[in-house]
């Protein structure tokens, strides 16, 4: 008699975000499933957990295989007993395809998860996404903030892969006689992230004679624990009455590098550059009346006081 190996037993235990305390997941939950191998072993491991999964395929439209994959996640759900949702985005024009295609996605999973009361949307980024997002980062010249990588949670979207590889992610899928679809932008390495994955971090690991992944994503948690108590420090010094305005003078009385951050605080998404941070500071001293931002933003000072004018 042969025993049944369960592919989900050795994964359990390392699931993040979950848990934590005053925050519970609690089902149902919004599974954002493109039909990768993360997202399915994601989908399957909420099913286990009795979370009460509800997969949700998200169609950019800028693949013409799009609709065969949202098949196959539906597949998937039927296979695992979960329910299965398909939604459409519009990603509009403009710079920054992949921003645009993000922030679209996060929309409709958003909108999913209101409709169905969903107390959190669970995404699949993995360990090695975490270590390219750090080297990315790194690449922009992104400060503390970036470099501390993707957080656990952030408000209801909740990562709880971050500390499974995606070698383990494929094994589930394997183990569960799913084949997941396979996005071939992850190939491309004309893609910066693509580029990272397939030659920057392998040339890197060669160079330094280890797997940099467990590294790099243990400096992202060390940083993201710094940058959250930081944080903490500049609202308190700095706490502006709205999201939309804040008093100038006390800004500019700040020790820069708590100014920086508190600014950064206070713009919020999309994370705004050093020059971007380096303008409104400008701003609040008085040497300019106003700057643009990224994501058609301004901000303006006006009777002592900064206003953060566009969309938030």
């Amino acid at each position: 008699m042969h025993t049944r190996i369960d592919p989900l037993a050795d994964v359990r235990g390392r699931l993040v975000g979950l848990d934590e305390p005053g925050a519970p997941v609690t089902a149902p939950v919004v599974v954002a499933c493109s039909g990768g191998p993360d997202s399915t072993a994601l989908l399957a491991l909420a099913a286990d957990r009795g979370l009460v999964p509800i997969a949700v395929h998200v169609d950019h439209g800028l693949r013409d295989c799009s609709a065969d994959e949202a098949d196959a996640v539906a597949t998937f759900a039927a296979a695992l007993g979960t329910a299965f949702e398909a939604r459409r985005v519009d990603v509009g024009h403009g710079g920054n395809l992949e921003a645009r295609a993000r922030a679209a996605r996060y929309g409709a999973l958003d909108a999913a998860a209101d409709e169905h009361g969903a107390s959190a949307v669970l995404v699949g980024h993995t360990a090695d996404d975490q270590a390219e997002t750090v080297v990315l980062a790194l690449l922009r010249g992104s400060a503390a903030s970036g470099l501390a990588g993707m957080a656990v949670r952030r408000g209801r979207i909740v990562r709880p892969l971050l500390r499974l590889r995606r070698a383990e992610t494929e094994a589930i899928c394997v183990g569960l006689g799913l084949e997941p679809v396979r996005d071939p932008s992850n190939d491309d390495v004309s893609l910066r992230r693509s580029w990272v994955r397939h030659e920057v971090l392998p040339l890197l690991a060669v160079g330094a004679g280890r797997d940099l992944v467990p590294v790099l994503t243990r400096q992202a948690d060390v940083l993201r624990t710094e940058t959250e108590y930081l944080d903490a420090l500049a609202r308190a010094a700095w706490p502006a009455p709205s999201v939309d305005a804040a008093p100038a003078a006390p800004l500019v009385q700040l020790p820069l590098a708590l100014a920086r951050r508190a600014v950064r605080c206070w713009l919020g998404a999309p994370p705004p550059s050093f020059d971007e941070v380096e303008r409104v500071l400008a701003v609040a001293r008085g040497d300019a009346r106003g700057t643009e931002l990224a994501g058609g933003r301004n901000v303006r000072r006006s009777g002592g006081c900064l206003f953060l004018t566009g969309p938030q």
